[in-house]
């Protein structure tokens, strides 16, 4: 697995650290009780510079996180936009992964965070592709989890927060100890929900299913942002709720996040997918996505937020 590549620079509540100074402390709320909200942003090498991708979105889903658990952030959005630009900047890096958090720190012994203070913080750092650059190209064996994801009204699905990624990490090691590089879990009822941490999509007969914000899923930005594309190139786009076996009869189906980004799955438990190979849909879909994230097609929606 991937390893952290350390940058010289951290913005923590308005201020530039050095990398190693960047700490908290052991009995923090967050560090007992995994109350930190945070996103995953990519900042892509383009033509024109270091552009981040979708950033405004991720940092409103950051503060609708925080609201969710009454964690206020004592920045605004146009704020933070320009500490992170600041950021990649002072860090020299043509294309990083940006991960904004918002910690509750050291000051309450209890599980109630009554009286823990609010810190934001803002690293970035290298990273290439999540499952490796010949996942993009070749697709990945996936496998459906034996850990479900959490039942609606239980804790907030749609919150990103760190002690939600608990499940995640049990999907995943457990793909990982089974010879597969990514798991699909379900939800409680049994359908389709997502997988360790990213969003599952399946083509069936040229139309796109992916599974409702139904307190099971967060609600993905690049999922989001795939769901567009569809609707630009007339793909036709259904929410759908999804047994496990339409998986296995599906034509195509593949992942979507901002580390995973565009990920095609080419067999899950060992069945394979319509071909076994990278199907068109996905290839075409991923081609838009990073052709706009890399500055090479037109950014007709705005997406990107340009370093300098």
């Amino acid at each position: 697995m991937s390893r952290i590549t350390e940058t010289q620079w951290i913005w923590r509540d308005g201020h530039f650290i050095p990398w190693a100074d960047a700490t908290v402390h052991v009995l923090s709320h967050s560090m007992q009780f995994g109350s930190s909200a945070f996103e995953g942003i990519r900042c892509y090498h383009t033509p024109k510079g270091p552009a981040i991708f979708r950033l405004r979105e991720h940092l409103e889903r950051l503060m609708h996180s925080c609201k969710i658990y009454r964690m206020e952030v004592p920045y605004s959005i146009d704020e933070l936009v320009e500490a992170s630009r600041e950021l990649i900047a002072r860090n020299g890096v043509e294309s990083c992964y940006l991960r904004p958090m918002v910690v509750r720190g050291y000051g309450t012994a209890g599980m109630v965070p009554v009286g823990a203070p609010i810190e934001v913080y803002l690293p970035c750092w290298p990273w290439g592709a999540y499952l490796g650059d010949e996942a993009l190209e070749k697709g990945v064996d996936a496998c459906i989890a034996s850990w479900h994801r959490v039942q609606p009204n239980t804790i907030p699905a749609m919150a990103k927060i760190a002690g939600n990624y608990l499940s995640g990490q049990l999907i995943k090691m457990e793909a990982l100890a089974n010879g597969y590089a990514e798991g699909i879990a379900l939800s409680p009822s049994g359908m389709v929900s997502e997988g360790s941490g990213q969003n599952v999509f399946m083509v069936s007969n040229g139309t796109i299913i992916t599974t409702p914000l139904d307190g099971s899923i967060l609600g993905g930005i690049t999922r989001a942002t795939i769901m567009q594309l569809a609707a630009d190139a007339g793909i036709p786009v259904r929410e759908l709720h999804i047994p496990r076996e339409m998986l296995y009869m599906a034509d195509e189906v593949f992942f979507t996040g901002t580390a995973a980004e565009l990920t095609p799955v080419r067999s899950i438990d060992r069945i394979t997918i319509g071909a076994g190979s990278v199907g068109p849909i996905t290839r075409q879909l991923q081609q838009q996505y990073l052709g706009i994230a890399k500055g090479g097609i037109e950014d007709r929606h705005g997406w990107l937020t340009y370093v300098t």
